[in-house]
């Protein structure tokens, strides 16, 4: 079977085609610049950032838009109702350098839907089209959007989305397979990917479900689409973009070792202390580590000893420990694309 090498997005060149989609306090910095080094990643998307905050100052929005140069390209995704202030939004994110902005109508959280945007954009087309077309009139770099099934089962849209999407200009759409009420339960439907694409001639990406390479290379295969973005997928195993591009090369994939692992949560720890005070990198710490630390015979009361750990500093002994153990008695891989635990409650770009 053959699987595209790259897509573009107006002229800029995205390769390999594999996007690592937003998530509400997962995709920082830190963590886009760990999945960087790992490989295979063609495109970041930042967390999504409020306009509200963006265009009234508040320090923490204009600090999530911050990004090294190593995590280019990158598209700065906001999200908000207003027209106005979506504009000057956009009009930000292009003065701080971004590649890309990506408007976010995909988002089933209430506090974003009450505020008009995210999910609610799609039963409120004509707000939509005029968002994306004082977006696109403000910026010069290109728009992407992000957009769900529709609010409900009896409120497709997405295909119809897509169109006014095209026809406002916009130079590649993402559609995540589940209604704002689905939420993220059940699956995602790939089928609706694959009707976009039949249907608009930009480029065509899809999310949800992504978890090990063999599911990437089954949505290439059904829907014809020019990319995946890859989300929960990558916070249980920070390697997937790598090993789904050697399988899509007809490479074996990678397979990191217990030591590389334990060197990756260490790497990472450093990466935050960077970026966040040290009550910040604790959380984070258990976040990953809850996922990593998965697979070896014996390990859960390590792991659990872990997220009890008041300080990162009595985690990394359990660390040293835990991987000891999967040297000696063997690591069960596939248990590390595993679905992340509650990971649906920082997920509001996928």
């Amino acid at each position: 079977m053959f699987y595209p090498t790259s897509f573009n997005i107006a002229d800029h060149k995205i390769s390999p085609p594999l996007v690592l989609s937003p998530m509400a306090g997962v995709t920082d910095s830190p963590f886009r610049r760990l999945v960087k080094k790992r490989g295979g990643v063609g495109l970041f998307v930042t967390e999504f950032i409020s306009v509200e905050g963006l265009t009234r100052g508040n320090i923490r929005s204009h600090e999530m838009m911050r990004f090294k140069p190593e995590e280019r390209p990158i598209a700065i995704q906001i999200f908000g109702y207003d027209e106005v202030r979506m504009r000057w939004a956009a009009e930000i994110a292009q003065e701080t350098g971004a590649d890309f902005v990506d408007v976010n109508c995909g988002c089933p959280a209430k506090k974003v839907i009450n505020g008009g945007g995210g999910s609610n954009l799609l039963r409120d087309l004509p707000q939509l089209e005029k968002i994306l077309k004082e977006v696109k009139r403000a910026i010069t770099i290109p728009m992407t959007v992000k957009i769900r099934a529709g609010w409900d089962d009896n409120s497709i849209n997405c295909v119809e989305v897509a169109k006014l999407i095209e026809d406002c200009g916009a130079s590649m759409v993402t559609l995540h397979g589940r209604t704002r009420v689905q939420a993220y339960k059940g699956f995602a439907n790939w089928d609706l990917v694959r009707a976009i694409k039949e249907n608009v001639s930009i480029p065509v990406s899809g999310s949800g479900d992504i978890l090990v390479p063999e599911h990437a290379m089954n949505r290439f295969d059904m829907t014809g689409c020019d990319a995946v973005h890859i989300g929960r997928g990558a916070i249980a195993n920070p390697y997937i973009f790598r090993q789904t591009w050697e399988t899509m090369q007809g490479l074996e994939p990678y397979k990191p070792t217990p030591q590389e692992l334990h060197e990756t949560l260490l790497e990472f720890r450093d990466l935050l202390r960077e970026h966040m005070p040290e009550k910040g990198v604790i959380g984070r710490m258990k976040m990953m580590s809850s996922q990593l630390l998965r697979g070896v015979p014996n390990g859960t009361p390590l792991r659990q000893m872990v997220l009890r750990s008041p300080t990162v500093e009595e985690m990394e002994p359990l660390f040293v420990e835990y991987f000891q153990l999967a040297e000696t008695y063997g690591f069960n891989y596939e248990m590390q694309s595993a679905p992340a635990e509650g990971a649906e409650l920082a997920e509001c770009g996928v």
